[in-house]
């Protein structure tokens, strides 16, 4: 992994991150001020618990590492609401100001605090049960197949510390209960570090997928953030063929094929290949199903031939407003979008990243019929 780009973008997210706490804490000073250094010791070491945590797991992983992420990760979730609603009333107490409407008291600025502090834990509650129970998306989809295939598509697991044993064991059992024909992961399978995966034997939860055409997938930007390598080559002893800007003939069926992610010049050394290049002398007559992490430069597959692209990356913001960035980021954020004569399907994800919280949209394991057209 290049080293330059991580550290350039690890200390931008941190001075944001600091920046964004030090408002917050701020605004609730004003309601601990008879205890002000019990607040703030609490605060900051909360504040701190995420970054110090992921670092801490890298140097030395510990029970005390994974509780600091656990801690970090739904403040996180917080953090991005009460900055919302802080945001908010200093936004009511300026239009207060200006039209010189009454001041609000002290008794109501402090009910409107414990609110804000009472939604915020309703909706990480909320978010919290649509990330840990992914619902199952079916979809019908007709392509030049010669038989009907069930294929079950899933993206963005990020398995690691916040996606451990129960939950992928939950994804497996889901998986398995809907018989696919095939499964394919559409990258982001491992989140950045492959150690806490190795530690919690998490593979061997992925070697229970039963899908007699077989289980594939491609990188994402996280394999590469943490080392693709390494990150690959579990997925490939743990029986998940990883197609890396190359393709397969499914059953004399249809083809698969997998793009590198597209980051991967970014972290790496790799630069991926034209899809033009990837598609060159494959048959015709054969479908084709193109697996591309994150759903960039539709108009490419749609020139390629491809049949249907499948993507994830966005996890449609994963936390609302977020969405409505995503929405204006990607042509198709989420969902289904059928661009002349190639059908593309982007998921919001099957697991999180950051805080183990969905509130812009719920964790999704998708069920695709391939239906001959």
């Amino acid at each position: 992994m290049k080293l330059t780009p991580f550290l350039i973008f690890f200390s931008i997210v941190l001075v944001i991150y600091s920046l964004i706490n030090y408002y917050i804490f701020n605004k609730g000073l004003q309601f601990f001020s008879g205890f002000t250094k019990i607040y703030a010791f609490g605060f900051w070491i909360i504040v701190a618990a995420y970054p110090v945590g992921r670092v801490l797991e890298r140097l030395y992983p510990s029970l005390l590492s994974t509780i600091l992420i656990w801690i970090g990760a739904f403040w996180l979730g917080f953090m991005v609401y009460f900055l919302l609603f802080s945001a908010l009333s200093d936004l009511l107490s300026l239009v207060i100001r200006v039209f010189h409407f009454p001041m609000l008291s002290p008794s109501v600025k402090q009910l409107l605090f414990y609110s804000v502090l009472l939604v915020s834990t309703l909706l990480i509650v909320i978010g919290h049960f649509n990330a840990r129970f992914p619902r199952v998306k079916h979809l019908d989809l007709y392509l030049p197949v010669t038989k009907q295939v069930k294929m079950v598509m899933l993206s963005d697991v990020h398995l690691g510390t916040l996606v451990g044993p129960n939950r992928i064991n939950y994804i497996v059992n889901r998986i398995n209960a809907l018989n696919p024909d095939i499964v394919v992961f559409a990258g982001d399978v491992i989140d950045e570090d492959v150690g806490p995966v190795i530690r919690q034997n998490l593979g061997n939860a992925l070697t229970g997928i039963k899908a007699p055409l077989g289980v594939y997938a491609i990188t994402g930007n996280h394999e590469y953030i943490g080392g693709a390598k390494s990150a690959v080559e579990y997925l490939q002893i743990h029986g998940i063929k990883v197609l890396r800007d190359t393709s397969v003939l499914i059953d004399d069926n249809f083809y698969l094929i997998g793009r590198e992610d597209r980051e991967s010049n970014r972290f790496s050394n790799i630069v991926r290949k034209p899809l033009t290049e990837i598609t060159k002398g494959l048959l015709p007559n054969k479908a084709k199903i193109l697996l591309d992490h994150q759903p960039f430069e539709l108009n490419k597959a749609v020139e390629a031939g491809i049949d249907l692209s499948l993507s994830g990356h966005t996890h449609h913001g994963q936390l609302w407003p977020f969405n409505f960035i995503t929405k204006a980021v990607f042509e198709n954020s989420f969902g289904y979008l059928k661009k002349g004569s190639t059908q593309f399907y982007v998921s919001c994800g099957a697991g999180t990243w950051g805080p183990p919280i969905r509130t812009s949209s719920r964790a999704e394991i998708v069920e695709l019929r391939l239906l001959p057209n």
